[in-house]
């Protein structure tokens, strides 16, 4: 079995040494350097970064460290759950699997004298990459591995690696046996691996809860009006595919129950067909092809590689906030469709690693539901900031990315009411500083009062965790992608104090309970207080809505009164 915070630990440590192998590689290998000058400078001349080559390239060495981890992490699953015959790195000494491989290793080299581990390590990427599925890690064209190589001796290192043994039991020191195959483990790579990546993405998974929570209130609807058939999701900023990962299970689920009888493999792939991610991070959408791959092998129940269909997977390296069309109401005259690096369809530079064709194709529609947990943190690199800044209205001053990403969101759900058809559904889990922060008054003034934003959750005194814990206080949105409708509230979960302990479960701790209980009991008297006040209050910045919406004596007294840790409020049109 997958010993989880082991792996992290030990590919924590294997990571620094590949991050110096590369950088020494870099300075000795004059064609490798001169090629990433060239692609730093044309991104300098994209107006897509103004760090210096030094700082960015540091950024680069860690992402190829980590795919070279992560292509052989990728393998050793696929490996040691049996989806292959023939094995590249280890396997179980007990399955004959370790075995197996160091017989191929040596294969290898009887035909090869002259290669290195490196060689042989590329030529096992290569191969699984012939493999139905496999195609999309391993592709040339953009894993940095097969552009940026590591030294033979770092090679050699990375392959014995994956071959210990524990030489008290015999048994191999990452087994990653799982008869459920379970990829949760991946999430945690993605987010701690690298401590550099972690701060500059602002890498934060979002729990099974919260995810659930959102897509009942998405997705769930989206189904309902749109059908099984038609309806679609992306996520923007989809990280490591928490959400793509309930959104396809909830997919097959429609299907199956609709159409009992219909091929488990076509089902799967229509499933995949309708959920779509696109995150900025390279190694964060291998993770998330990786675990779409192994959902849809369970659910077509496919148990070798080599018989599996070609399953296409749409998730894509790219800027959500730069790449794809604009849409509909938030999308200012003239955006995207000016300038020599913008044609229509948002920005024409893509990195090595990116695929511009396909980031183009998935951000080039709209879709029946947009969720996701969009990155908090404000954008250091100056060329990066002002290119965001340039495109979206929600940036101003010294803004979160949350903001324009708030905007985004909206901006790719489908733009309704119209003829034929309703407006795309949006919800998202974001950082509640834009409403007190000055740089939070664009989105409240000029955006929001343009959109049917139907419910506003303070969920900063639930215990969320990885949220608590660097003290980010978060507020749940969800909406649709039209005018406010009248008559419709904007139903506001007000918090009044936090949760009083580190709950055991925290999808069961007393904040969140009362969350998703209350939300939509208007006027509930249940532990919570009902205020009534006109939409109008949410088109003025700043937002109240800590502490019950009130202050000074009433507070003291809601709180005295020893009132239940949440309080909703149904918040009425002008």
């Amino acid at each position: 079995m997958i010993k989880a915070p082991q792996l992290l630990a030990d590919l924590t440590r294997l990571l620094k040494r590949l991050e110096e192998d590369l950088l020494r590689r870099i300075d000795e290998v004059t064609e490798l350097k001169t090629s990433l000058q060239a692609e730093w400078q044309a991104a300098r001349d994209a107006d897509r970064t103004a760090e210096t080559f030094e700082t960015w390239v540091d950024q680069v060495i860690t992402q190829a460290g980590v795919h070279w981890l992560l292509s052989c992490v990728f393998l050793r699953f696929i490996e040691d759950n049996k989806l292959v015959d023939r094995p590249w790195l280890g396997g179980t000494p007990e399955s004959g699997n370790l075995a197996l491989a160091r017989d191929r290793h040596e294969a290898y080299f009887r035909a090869n004298p002259l290669h290195s581990d490196r060689e042989y390590l590329l030529a096992s990427f290569r191969e699984a990459g012939t493999l139905p599925g496999l195609h999309t890690f391993f592709d040339e064209g953009h894993n940095p591995v097969f552009r940026l190589g590591i030294s033979g001796d770092a090679a050699m290192a990375v392959r014995q690696f994956w071959q210990q043994v524990d030489p008290n039991t015999g048994a191999l020191a990452h087994d990653f046996t799982d008869p459920t195959w379970n990829t949760r483990f991946l999430g945690d790579l993605y987010q701690d691996l690298s401590e550099a990546t972690r701060k500059r993405y602002a890498l934060l998974q979002t729990p099974e809860f919260v995810e659930e929570f959102i897509l009942d209130r998405t997705l769930t609807p989206a189904i309902r009006e749109f059908g099984y058939r038609t309806a679609s999701l992306i996520d923007p900023t989809c990280g490591s595919g928490h959400f793509l990962l309930g959104a396809f299970h909830r997919f097959v689920d429609e299907w199956q129950r609709a159409e009992p009888s219909r091929n488990r493999r076509d089902i799967a792939q229509k499933a995949l067909d309708a959920v779509a991610g696109v995150d900025l991070n390279p190694f964060a959408v291998a993770i998330s092809r990786f675990r779409l791959l192994v959902a849809a092998l369970l659910a077509s129940d496919v148990h070798k590689l080599s018989e599996a269909p070609d399953f296409r997977i749409h998730v894509a390296i790219g800027d959500s906030l730069l790449h794809g069309k604009r849409f509909g109401m938030t999308a200012t005259e003239g955006m995207f469709e000016s300038g020599q690096h913008y044609a229509g369809t948002g920005l024409a530079h893509a990195y090595a690693s990116e695929d511009l064709t396909d980031v183009q194709r998935i951000l080039g529609r709209q879709y029946h539901a947009v969720v996701g947990n969009p990155p908090y943190i404000v954008v250091r690199d100056a060329g990066l900031n002002a290119a965001y800044r340039a495109r979206y209205a929600s940036c101003h001053r010294q803004y979160s990315l949350g903001a324009p990403f708030t905007e985004r969101f909206f901006d790719l759900a489908l733009t309704g009411p119209s003829a034929g058809h309703s407006a795309g559904y949006v919800g998202l889990i974001t950082t509640n500083s834009f409403m007190k922060r000055e740089f939070g008054s664009k989105l409240i003034e000029e955006v929001l009062p343009r959109l049917d934003l139907s419910h506003i959750v303070d969920s900063s005194g639930a215990w969320i965790p990885g949220h608590n814990k660097d003290g980010t206080a978060t507020v749940i949105l969800f909406g649709q992608h039209r005018p406010p409708m009248a008559g419709n509230p904007v139903r506001t979960v007000m918090g009044i104090r936090s949760e009083p302990g580190t709950p055991e479960i925290p999808a069961q701790g007393l904040v969140w309970r009362a969350i998703v209980e209350h939300i939509d009991q208007a006027g509930s008297r249940v532990s919570s207080l009902a205020l009534r006040t006109s939409r109008g209050t949410f088109c003025r910045h700043p937002w109240s809505i800590g502490g019950g919406g009130a202050s000074g004596p009433a507070r003291s007294q809601l709180r005295s009164a020893g009132e239940a840790s949440m309080v909703e409020r149904d918040r009425h049109t002008a």
